[in-house]
């Protein structure tokens, strides 16, 4: 039963905004996170959602934090709000208000922030409006670290990546036979990659679990057990279906085929394929890719392109064909009979919109509408019109192009690193970013205040489902924004970008250090990005966009936070004016 009854509204608008405030974590956090994955075609965007539901939902309500810090990052003193808890109470509501009203603009624009960073600037602008300069720890063990965030996290996720990259570049891609060489570091690669993503559960990824207890010994056993066992199976059971799809080209092979193991060493030859079968055994993963030796054949310089699309302009006696990339020049007549499209005579048909069919329409299109689109060719699509795009087709055409059966063997590496990822996400960073609801409810519920805010289950439940729903209703706008608009993408770059980042993670986990994951995957990107040895082949541009929303986040958000705490907690009363 709650305690303080009068803030009844504070609590309310708590819901609300912390609410919003999950919801730009699914629409700019996760998104960007996956953005890799679907930027190279190891993960449509269907697959890439399904993934993301699942894996931040059972992290944040199966092993996710049931307790976190009143205060992220303890850059202001609990013990100052102890006789007035309401007011910490206040500034909680104050610093959601100011991080999701800055996510909220900067998902809109395509612009990938820190959402950690986000509350931790409204939490400063709260601390300044109710205790003053002073009253916020601005050393290390505070805002110090957002600022070395900058620059450490992205330097060592890029180093990382730029390895892992460039022992898979020489080792395997750039070998005579790469997909040879491909299949036999597979085994390898998984095991190297589950070892790092159950360091990152154990370290990182399962705080309920209460696995800091855990002995050196039970760790390392853990993390080679579980090594070699994912080893084995990738030997026992998934080459021998690597090897019949891929080498034999195998077109019957279904997926559930990978159980037979070493049965299908003896399936007998290859049959036939009919003459009319469109199956395609790999997909081209750098298809709408093209290499400079390919755009100098093609004749067509990029500034004759540019003049083209800028001279024609379409005129009276010309329609533009919707669902087409060419524009008809089709006679009308403008003194005859206008007639509707067929779409148009459909939805006037249904009737009003407020009717329940359209009201299920129309909810249905809102929620999907994020799920059916093609964003690697969306990525492309505003290339040269762009200021921060540029010529993308000239920044691609400088990285190398690899086997694309060689690549095919890294995107199942890159399904696991982003699954594995984003479930430690949701274990972790969906209940510090509650934080500051779990204070509201906290204290509106008993009255007293603590430096450690008890999460309950309902509220995990919420937040992991707001960011469900960010990420299947708007994540896209983040996705197409980044990926190939950063530096072309394939699977072993892909995969590359998300190991190093997570062995980023990991180690700054057991080292303290402050890291960012949004901050991870971009320095991982541009590592990999150096790794074709042209500076030309990464969007310095967009780089320097996403670094100026980092610098922005906690000015912005602290100044919406500490504005509104500061005009509330000063605002004059009835009986109590000047």
């Amino acid at each position: 039963m709650a305690i303080l009854h009068q803030f009844d509204y504070i609590f309310a608008l708590g819901m609300i905004f912390a609410f919003l405030d999950a919801w730009n974590i699914g629409a700019n956090d996760v998104a960007n996170s996956f953005a890799t994955s679907v930027s190279s075609r190891s993960l449509t965007m269907k697959q890439a959602m399904l993934i993301a539901t699942v894996c931040e939902f059972a992290g944040a309500v199966l092993v996710g934090s049931r307790v976190a810090d009143t205060v992220r990052n303890k850059i202001i003193s609990v013990k100052a709000f102890e006789q007035e808890p309401s007011v910490l109470m206040l500034g909680m509501l104050c610093a959601l208000i100011g991080s999701s009203t800055y996510l909220t603009i900067a998902t809109k624009i395509g612009l990938p922030v820190s959402t950690t960073h986000c509350i931790v600037g409204g939490i400063i602008g709260v601390g300044v409006a109710t205790l003053g300069a002073d009253g916020v720890v601005w050393g290390w063990k505070g805002v110090a670290q957002v600022f070395a965030a900058w620059v450490i996290a992205p330097a060592i996720a890029g180093a990382f990546a730029a390895i892992i990259f460039s022992i898979t570049k020489y080792g395997v891609l750039k070998r005579k036979n790469p997909f040879k060489a491909g299949l036999i570091m597979i085994p390898v690669y998984f095991a190297i990659t589950s070892g790092v993503l159950t360091m990152l559960i154990v370290w990182k990824g399962a705080p309920s679990l209460k696995l800091d207890n855990w002995s050196a010994g039970r760790i390392c056993g853990c993390i080679f057990g579980v090594a070699a066992g994912v080893a084995l199976i990738c030997v026992v059971f998934f080459l021998p279906y690597l090897h019949r799809k891929l080498q034999q080209e195998d077109w019957t092979l279904k997926w559930y085929h990978i159980f037979y193991g070493p049965l299908l060493m003896r399936r007998g030859e290859v049959p036939e394929r009919p003459a009319n079968a469109k199956v395609v055994v790999v997909q081209d993963y750098y298809r709408g890719h093209k290499t400079r030796k390919e755009l100098e054949e093609s004749g067509v310089s990029n500034h004759i392109v540019d003049d083209l699309e800028k001279n024609t302009k379409p005129t009276r006696n010309s329609t533009v064909v919707r669902g087409s990339d060419d524009i008809s020049s089709l006679p009308s007549n403008s003194s005859g009979p206008v007639h509707r499209s067929l779409e148009a005579e459909e939805q006037a048909s249904l009737g009003p919109w407020y009717t329940p069919q359209n009201l299920y329409r129309k909810g249905k299109y809102l929620f999907f509408r994020g799920v059916d689109r093609d964003v690697v060719s969306e990525q492309g699509a505003a290339g040269k019109s762009s200021l921060l795009t540029g010529d993308l087709a000239a920044m691609h055409a400088r990285t190398q192009h690899y086997d694309n059966k060689t690549e095919h063997l890294y995107s199942f590496l890159q399904v696991m690193t982003a699954a594995t990822s984003s479930f430690a996400h949701g274990s972790n960073d969906v209940s510090n970013a509650l934080g500051p609801l779990s204070a509201i409810f906290l204290i509106w519920n008993t009255g007293k205040l603590s430096s450690k805010s008890p999460v309950p289950v309902w509220v995990l439940v919420y937040g992991a489902a707001a960011i469900v729903i960010g990420l299947w209703t708007y994540g896209y706008n983040i996705m197409r924004n980044l990926g190939n608009r950063l530096t072309l993408h394939s699977p072993s770059r892909g995969f590359s970008m998300e190991l190093g980042s997570a062995l980023t993670v990991v180690m700054a986990t057991r080292l303290a250090l402050p890291i960012s994951t949004t901050q991870c995957i971009t320095g991982a990107t541009v590592g990999v990005g150096l790794c074709t040895g042209d500076v030309r082949a990464i969007n310095w541009r967009m780089i320097a966009w996403i670094y100026f929303g980092w610098i922005i986040t906690l000015p912005v958000t602290g100044i919406i936070a500490g504005c509104l705490m500061g005009i509330i907690i000063n605002a004059p009363q009835f009986g109590n004016a000047l």
